[in-house]
């Protein structure tokens, strides 16, 4: 029976893929946090949709700060 497979990042060591995918998510939680703000800026209420919207802004933009950062196996263990 073979033994676990070794954990690799996600894009390797591929810069560029890292660079477009991240910009990409980056760049798409901004598009959407910039709709849900033109909702507030018309004088709309803040609904839970808005909310929503903003909130998943938050996460597509984090998410690409993490596929650019690729903090996988740069942690040291210590002992």
């Amino acid at each position: 029976m073979p033994g676990p497979a070794a954990r690799d990042p996600l894009f390797r060591s591929c810069w560029g893929c890292r660079v477009t995918c991240g910009a990409g998510l980056l760049l798409s939680g901004g598009y959407v946090f910039m709709a849900a703000r033109s909702v507030l800026k018309k004088g709309g209420p803040a609904r839970v949709g808005t909310v929503a919207q903003i909130f998943f802004s938050a996460c597509l933009a984090s998410w690409g700060v993490v596929i650019l950062a690729d903090p996988v196996g740069k942690s040291q263990r210590k002992t």
